[in-house]
């Protein structure tokens, strides 16, 4: 006999009898998802331009990502606010950032409506809704959605991500963090990482375990139940941190600079149509020395940076991968919506020299070439919070001019791709 359910609230549809046998049960029935319904995976990359990935005539090989653009459809007019925290509550909640009081980062609110940083409840969050219909929800890496006076141990936790619909949260709070000591966030409570750099260990690596163990604690038991999995990495925020081996790929490949660059990628773009035959390349920027005028000293240093840049792009392309292979294992890869955003266009933070210590951009302290020099060969690694100069911002994010945190299509303009073999039949 059929299990009799009944909406929670209403009468119960049962019979209950002075016996066992004169009695038929029911039960309220659970929140189901449709039959059928496709599993979601939202990854929203930071600090990534528009001319940086592969698929949009960057020259960093981003293969996984390539192959949902090759395989999917390929947006080049998707626009965002230019800044983290603004785009990460339009995309989570598709309403404008003012609305939901994230004119800016969490740590620069003001006091004022539209700016204070607290996104109202009545937002309902994809995640709220997706819950509501059925869906495991997970979130894993960046989240910086929550005011920055409430992101500690005293709370409170309703801004936190299982205060917003999700059931299960592994990352970091704040709008970046150390990629090799991370201030790691599970659930509602602080723990620290595994290993240690020393050991092998990487935010990267660690934030695609988890989401593999969370899609397979729930799909072992409940196969058929869709989720909602909002992946959001470091990468390519600063510090742009990643094994050598990975940075040593690119060794030589930008030594001919940022403007070399932008006119190779540029050439490329169009090649794919990712932007119009006739089009013109924005103007070479007045706050961007000149690669030639360089010294041979910055020319090495700064192509170093943009090396360590490049691997690490590619290092968090090969985890994607992981994570798209395992849902192939289980056989959810076709029925899986995979969308693909960066939240700004590449930033400026490093400022005209690059910088060893991103904190130093922050607080108006000029950097040291000779200092920076001296780190060379240990940028990447846990020792600096390094950024790359802001010529390579300028070229990352060709066609356009200029950068994250500005209005400008180069702050604003970013890459976005959607792949879903089983719903979308369109390709490239």
């Amino acid at each position: 006999m059929a299990m009799k359910e009944y909406v929670p609230g209403s009468a119960f549809p049962g019979v209950v009898g002075r016996t066992f046998d004169q009695s038929s049960p029911a039960w309220p029935k659970p929140n189901r998802a449709k039959e059928g319904a496709p599993n979601v995976l939202f990854i929203v990359q930071d600090d990534t331009g528009f001319g940086q990935m592969g698929c949009f005539g960057g020259l960093i090989k981003t293969p996984n990502i390539d192959m949902l653009a090759k395989e999917g459809l390929v947006y080049n007019n998707m626009h965002t606010t230019a800044l983290c925290s603004p785009t990460r509550s339009c995309i989570i909640t598709g309403r404008n950032h003012h609305s939901n009081a994230m004119s800016c980062i969490t740590e620069g609110s003001t006091g004022y409506p539209g700016g204070n940083g607290y996104i109202p409840f009545e937002n309902g969050f994809i995640s709220e809704i997706l819950k509501e219909n059925g869906y495991n929800t997970y979130a894993l890496g960046k989240w910086h959605l929550t005011p920055a006076e409430q992101n500690s141990a005293a709370g409170p936790y309703d801004r936190w991500p299982l205060g917003r619909g999700f059931e299960r949260y592994y990352g970091f709070l704040g709008g970046d963090t150390h990629q090799y000591y991370p201030e790691l966030y599970y659930d509602n409570h602080q723990v620290e990482p595994e290993k240690t750099p020393e050991e092998g260990y990487h935010l990267t690596e660690d934030i695609t375990d988890k989401a593999i163990g969370f899609i397979a604690d729930a799909k072992q038991i409940a196969p058929n139940k869709p989720f909602f999995m909002y992946f959001c990495p470091g990468a390519g925020h600063a510090p742009h941190h990643v094994p050598k081996e990975w940075a040593d790929k690119y060794k030589g490949m930008f030594d001919d600079g940022w403007d070399a660059y932008r006119e190779k990628v540029f050439a490329r773009q169009k090649e794919l149509g990712i932007i119009p035959k006739d089009a013109e390349l924005s103007r070479h920027d007045p706050d961007v020395q000149n690669w030639e005028t360089l010294s041979a000293d910055e020319k090495k240093l700064y192509a170093r940076m943009m090396e360590v840049f490049a691997g690490f792009l590619e290092h968090t392309d090969y985890h994607y991968g992981r994570l798209f292979q395992f849902l192939k294992d289980i056989g959810e890869y076709d029925n899986t919506i995979i969308m693909f955003i960066s939240d700004n266009g590449a930033s400026s933070e490093g400022g005209p020299t690059g910088s060893v210590n991103e904190n130093k951009f922050f607080n108006n302290v000029p950097d040291d070439l000779k200092q920076n020099l001296a780190a060379i060969d240990d940028i990447g690694g846990p020792k600096y919070f390094n950024h790359y100069a802001w010529g390579w911002t300028f070229a990352g994010n060709t066609p356009f001019r200029r950068w994250k945190r500005e209005t400008y299509r180069g702050g604003i303009s970013d890459p976005f791709v959607v792949h879903w073999p089983k719903g979308i039949k369109s390709k490239g």
